[in-house]
């Protein structure tokens, strides 16, 4: 905090006034107000105040929507557009297709493997040279039907399974195991989905596709890493996930990759064109769609959605299938799927998330470390302040 008297200066002089009482920041300027839930040892970032801000001030210029609510969580600095770590809820007819940008539904997926440290220990050279093989070195065989995809964003990923041909990487998939799945991911059930907005070379007249983006984990920080258990803090939600002491779990973190570049960059320009000729554009960059546009604009990210849904579900198999030999298939499970980049529909809102997670009132949610440091699964305590 030793920085915070020049902090509120320098945001003063732009207008903004912040305050701060038992780790709760609270800033507004002349144009919106937003809450950060911040203990006083992380420092405050300026940009990404200013950020919050400017997300938190957007509106239809006619008056069909707006933000209704804006807070941050802990992790919260600045982004592109808009800050990572943002949660902000708009009316249900608005949405601010920048604000979750062209990585939809990105999130991480927890697998049991099975596997304790002392077997995977025994089995480190291998488990590392097959992975690495099936995700870095082109191993993945992941084919699947043009009308699976049709499926997959018309109909959900329930379809879509329905659809899996018997070849590659589903020759030795558990379909009903598949299937059992689907109710550990977090808001999967809620996305819209509509097939005239997923790319049409994922739905081409040849039976069968392989997309190069399929099973991928991408750049960044997307990462798929082993984790094990080394403290049990509340052993009967231990017991629920299926976990104890020293198992070996795998998280998978990656999105919808050139599915979600390809809605999000498409919808990022309509709402820029949506934009009334002759009003003056916002200097942040951040456009809203109301009404018919907004609800198309939560069909095409539904599609984006349940591509990276099928994304993860992909590595999770090769990590499944890859660790066959050690480990009985049937005893890896996935523990939650949980997104923190996506618009889900929750009461009377759009809750827009940015690098922020869902969490519940009894709900699984992950706090992944960074590289080498301790990640946490945890459950949500579904407080309102905090949406």
């Amino acid at each position: 905090m030793s920085n915070f008297p020049r902090l509120q200066k320098a945001l003063s002089r732009q207008g903004i006034h912040v305050s701060f009482r038992d780790g709760i920041y609270n800033i507004h300027n002349a144009h919106a107000a937003a809450s950060i839930l911040l203990p006083a040892a992380l420092p405050l970032e300026q940009k990404a105040v200013t950020q919050l801000l400017e997300f938190a001030s957007v509106a239809d210029p006619q008056g069909q929507g707006a933000v209704c609510k804006a807070c941050a969580t802990p992790d919260f600095h600045p982004g592109s557009i808009a800050p990572v770590g943002a949660v902000v809820a708009t009316s249900r007819d608005f949405v601010i297709p920048a604000a979750i940008g062209t990585d939809i539904n990105c999130g991480i997926r927890i697998m049991r493997t099975g596997l304790n440290l002392a077997q995977a220990e025994a089995h480190k050279s291998s488990i590392i040279a097959k992975l690495k093989r099936a995700i870095l070195e082109n191993g993945r065989d992941v084919p699947v039907r043009s009308a699976g995809f049709k499926a997959l964003f018309d109909d959900g990923p329930a379809s879509f399974l329905e659809q899996l041909p018997e070849l590659g990487l589903w020759r030795a998939a558990d379909r009903d195991q598949l299937q059992r799945e689907l109710a550990a991911c977090v808001g999967l059930d809620s996305f819209q989905g509509d097939a005239r907005y997923g790319p049409e070379a994922l739905m081409q007249s040849r039976e069968i596709v392989r997309p190069p983006s399929a099973a991928e984990l991408g750049g960044g920080n997307h990462f798929l890493e082993f984790n094990v258990v080394d403290e049990i803090f509340d052993r009967h939600a231990a017991y629920e996930a299926g976990l104890k002491k020293g198992d070996i779990t795998v998280m998978i973190h990656t999105g919808s990759r050139d599915v979600g570049f390809y809605v999000g960059r498409r919808w990022m320009d309509l709402a820029k064109q949506a934009w009334p000729q002759g009003l003056k554009h916002p200097s942040h960059g951040l456009y809203g769609l109301s009404g018919h546009l907004a609800a198309e604009y939560m069909k095409a990210m539904g599609v984006a959605a349940r591509y990276a849904w099928f994304n993860r579900m992909a590595l999770g198999e090769i990590v499944r299938q890859q660790l066959a030999d050690i480990a009985a298939p049937d005893a890896s499970a996935v523990i939650v799927d949980v997104p923190h980049n996506v618009v889900l529909q929750e009461d009377e809102f759009n809750v827009h998330r940015k690098g922020s997670t869902p969490a519940h009132d009894g709900q699984w949610a992950l706090i992944p470390g960074s590289m080498g440091d301790h990640s946490y699964l945890v459950k949500g305590l579904g407080h309102e302040d905090w949406l």
